[in-house]
Order: structure tokens, then C-alpha cells, then sequence
């Protein structure tokens, strides 16, 4: 709708779009409650929002509050993968993620990833972009994994230094 034309055109449109989004969000909340597929369908929106814009901590802290909501109310479904989704993107996507934030994001989308396929299909799209962003997230767990490698070998080798200079 509107809210998503203004984000696509960006700049100050942009943070009208999410203004808008956010707003949506809050009435259908207050209007409907939590449980209601509208208020779940908004929190996704604009939870995809924030994360389009990188603030990854309010798109998790919107999702962390309404995933259980979501899976409750409508157990597994697109909506529920498409939350689950976003979530992993705002873990992975984020600079300041740590170690654990990016194996947060590859188990949620490797768990994820296998019930989309059984509930949706290998073919479906949602589940096809699932796994690109399994691939992505994977990626950025090895890239940091790899940041202390050197860290770990210089230590092994000088703990292996100081080994062989016991008596």
C-alpha cells in the first residue's frame, strides 16, 4: 500500500513509509489485539520495514514478541516462515552482530529452511529465498569463524612453543 510506496521511493519518504508502518502496526494492536492474522500480518510488515532500513533490533524485538503469537495462533504457515525469516535476516544482516547472533540465524534457518520445504515445498518461493539466506547467513558464520583463526593458531603455537621448552 502507501506505506510501501514510500519506502520504495526512500530518503524522507522512506522514514514516512516506516512512521506509516509502525503506525499500522500499533492500531491493529490496540484495535484487534495480538491474535488477531491483521495485527500479525502488520507486525510482519513492518518488521520487514525495520529491517529494510537496518534497525535490526526493533525488527527483532517485533518479532521476538510476535513469532510466538504467530505460530500459536496459526501454527505453521507462509506468515509464520516469512516471521521466522526476517528475524534470521535482522540477526545475520546486522554489523554489530556477535559469534552467537550469527548461529542464532543459521539454526533458525536451517530449522526454518526444513519446514518450509515439508509445509510449502522445495519449489516454493519463500522457501527458495529461506535458503539463499541459509547460504548468506552460513557465509557470514565462517567469514567471523575465520576472524579468529589466525587468533587460534598463533595461541596453539605457542602453546605448543611452551610445551616443548618443559624439561
Amino acid at each position: 500500500g502507501v506505506a510501501m510506496t514510500c519506502h520504495a521511493l526512500g530518503g524522507h519518504r522512506r522514514d514516512e513509509g516506516l512512521r506509516m508502518h509502525r503506525d499500522v502496526y500499533h492500531r491493529s494492536l490496540n484495535l484487534f489485539g495480538e491474535e488477531n492474522r491483521h495485527t500479525l500480518i502488520e507486525a510482519n510488515n513492518y518488521a520487514a520495514t525495520l529491517r529494510d532500513q537496518q534497525h535490526f533490533e526493533e525488527a527483532r524485538s517485533v518479532l521476538r514478541r510476535m513469532m510466538p503469537v504467530a505460530q500459536r495462533v496459526n501454527g505453521t504457515c507462509h506468515l509464520t516462515l516469512a516471521m521466522k525469516k526476517i528475524y534470521a535476516e535482522a540477526l545475520y544482516l546486522d554489523g554489530a552482530a556477535t559469534l552467537d547472533d550469527l548461529r542464532e540465524a543459521v539454526t533458525t534457518l536451517e530449522e526454518t529452511e526444513r519446514t518450509a520445504r515439508r509445509v510449502l515445498g522445495g519449489a516454493h518461493p519463500l522457501t527458495k529465498m529461506i535458503e539463499h539466506d541459509l547460504q548468506d547467513a552460513q557465509a557470514a558464520l565462517r567469514a567471523r569463524e575465520g576472524d579468529v583463526d589466525p587468533i587460534r593458531e598463533a595461541v596453539e603455537a605457542m602453546t605448543a612453543g611452551d610445551a616443548q621448552d618443559d624439561p
